[in-house]
């Protein structure tokens, strides 16, 4: 594992249009940062993976980045509906936007078939839900030594995955702890993985719960400090609930939007 990167450099060697690209992160530590600098080196055509496509996948939908979002639940947390991606469902604004819709558990069973190149997951779930109808990710097995029927959910394996964590150490190996979500599993289903952080130490601390991800299994590690604002990462910052709710007015109206993405210097990176 090389030494840290600048992530304009980890983007543009290891993010390419059409890719699969989970960002992710639960509540916290999810990596805006990484998502903005996408969205500037102006990356097209991408397949958007994440459980929870809060303001994150908003923004970049709104953008003009995804030709696709695969999820498992969409909102603005405590606020209301994520407007943008409801504009693309809806109007197809910018452009069309195709969704694949899992459960919370179905995305994780997927995510974790992914990571141990299966190529597909084994659950309860999704019987009488309409889900089922997207046959091309979603069927069911048959048990073979009980006779009961399951769900089978198809393996994601994205050409890259990008989180946000604490710590990495000298050796390019980084801790995450707090609310962890499917950020190991994740990473381990990509092909590449990109990896922002808030510091670079001698030594890990010991914390219970922590999840060490070994450098042979990053692609890039970049030192972003508040690299998840307006999410947290524990241990080093608050979420900023005043920016969730101020998204609701932003991104409800076409033109507030591309006013905030204008003075954030995203707004060149989208033909909307």
């Amino acid at each position: 594992m090389p030494s840290p990167v600048l992530l304009h450099d980890a983007i543009a060697e290891h993010v390419h249009d059409g890719d699969t690209v989970a960002l992710e992160g639960f509540t916290h530590l999810i990596p805006f940062a990484a998502a903005h600098e996408i969205a500037r080196q102006g990356r097209r055509h991408l397949t958007l993976v994440r459980m929870t496509p809060d303001l994150v996948y908003d923004q970049l939908i709104g953008l003009g980045v995804a030709d696709k979002l695969v999820f498992s639940y969409g909102g603005n947390p405590g606020v209301g509906s994520l407007h943008r991606l409801r504009d693309a469902v809806e109007n197809a604004w910018p452009h069309q936007l195709d969704v694949q819709e899992h459960s919370h558990a179905g995305l994780a069973n997927a995510y974790s078939a992914g990571a141990a190149r299966l190529p597909f997951a084994v659950l309860r779930g999704y019987r009488g839900t309409d889900l089922e109808q997207q046959r091309d990710i979603i069927s069911r097995v048959t048990c073979p030594f009980t006779g009961e029927q399951l769900a089978a959910v198809r393996a994601v394996n994205p050409d890259v995955t990008v989180i946000h964590a604490q710590l990495a150490d000298r050796d390019g190996n980084v801790m995450l702890w707090g609310i962890t979500g499917v950020q190991r599993e994740a990473v381990l289903a990509a092909d590449r993985a990109i990896v922002t952080v808030e510091e670079v130490v001698d030594e890990f601390p010991e914390r219970t719960g922590a999840v060490i991800l070994p450098n042979w299994v990053l692609s890039a590690v970049c030192v972003v400090p508040n690299g998840a604002w307006p999410s947290y990462a524990a241990g080093f910052s608050v979420r900023d609930n005043d920016f969730y709710q101020r998204w609701d007015a932003i991104a409800r109206d076409r033109e507030s939007f591309l006013a905030w993405a204008a003075d954030n210097d995203l707004k060149e990176s989208a033909d909307v």
